[in-house]
């Protein structure tokens, strides 16, 4: 059996690829192999640009437009997605042994969705902020919106850190041929926990929606709701599905089984991230929870409701 060049010193025996139609140009940034472990997909490079830069102006727009400062972290993430993908492709179409072209790009596509996380988890928080200001008391303190906004939102901004830190590391170790291993640990850390709040997370969207049954018996305000608690929920488990994916990727490393495939890259990485962002530009909560700072206060203690024609009343007694 034909032995293959490994990449450096803390590659494995036999790991690396070279693609025989795509000889190695050598340069001065380029790896002995391919690091992605395959010639990354340039049609799915440009489907992914393609969508990820229409979901950037659509949630640009819509943030203009409603003035739901809380999704300017999941704008940011189309952004992210959107350079990641360019970089990618310039692997796929010019050189895919370029170091520096597969860190930017690994780097891109691996924290962006920490920041739809973040704007998930202020959903959740502004969903009880509602639900309380019309009357539907849900008074179990896990339910207290600051404990969903200062306990997942805290714990994101740590994993945040951890992932861009550890990324940071992978690359510049890849990038100067050192060993990741002490990058891919952190990041493999900081992907753990986030994993872990966000199955803590689920559950409480899924108590949270099973109270606010209970409390409502079906009155028409939580009903006109439904559509955007199960789309909110349907983008929460496919961030979750993708975290997780990447969790089982870094614990392999680099030159695993599960990141030099690229079908569990196309079907658990991009497709996942880029139909959470649909979802949640087209079930926007500038649309489903119109004038959030005015109407429904994130102050757990507030239980009034405000005024207006198109505030939802609140259940009578009778």
């Amino acid at each position: 059996m034909a032995t293959t060049t490994s990449l450096a010193p803390h590659t494995p025996t036999g790991a690396g690829f070279q693609n025989p139609n795509f000889p190695n140009p050598h340069g001065p940034h380029d790896a002995r192999v391919i690091i992605y472990g395959y010639t990354p997909s340039f049609v799915l490079c440009i489907l992914a640009i393609v969508f990820f830069a229409i979901s950037f102006a659509v949630h640009l727009l819509q943030l203009g437009l409603y003035k739901v400062w809380f999704f300017v972290p999941l704008t940011l993430a189309c952004f992210l997605e959107t350079v990641g993908y360019i970089f990618r492709s310039l692997s796929s179409k010019n050189d895919p042994y370029h170091v520096i072209w597969f860190v930017v790009q690994y780097f891109m596509i691996v924290v962006a969705p920490v920041f739809i996380s973040a704007s998930i988890y202020v959903t959740l928080n502004r969903l009880i902020a509602w639900a309380k200001s019309v009357g539907y008391g849900l008074h179990q303190w896990w339910l207290a919106p600051r404990i969903i906004l200062w306990g997942f939102v805290a714990i994101d901004v740590l994993t945040t850190i951890m992932q861009i830190a550890g990324a940071a590391l992978v690359g510049s170790s890849e990038s100067n041929m050192n060993d990741p291993t002490t990058g891919n640990n952190i990041l493999l850390a900081g992907l753990a926990i986030q994993s872990l709040s966000f199955t803590v997370f689920l559950a409480v969207l899924t108590l949270f929606r099973l109270a606010l049954a209970q409390a409502s018996a079906g009155k028409s305000a939580v009903r006109a709701k439904d559509q955007f608690i199960s789309a909110v929920a349907l983008a929460s488990v496919l961030i979750y599905l993708r975290t997780v994916f990447r969790l089982a990727e870094t614990g392999q490393g680099l030159f695993g089984s599960i990141s030099t495939n690229e079908t569990f890259f196309g079907t658990l990485e991009f497709a996942p991230v880029v139909l959470a962002i649909w979802i949640l530009a087209i079930w926007h909560p500038g649309r489903w929870l119109p004038r959030l700072k005015e109407e429904y206060p994130v102050d757990d203690s507030t239980e009034r409701v405000r005024t207006g024609s198109d505030i939802e009343k609140p259940p009578s007694s009778a």
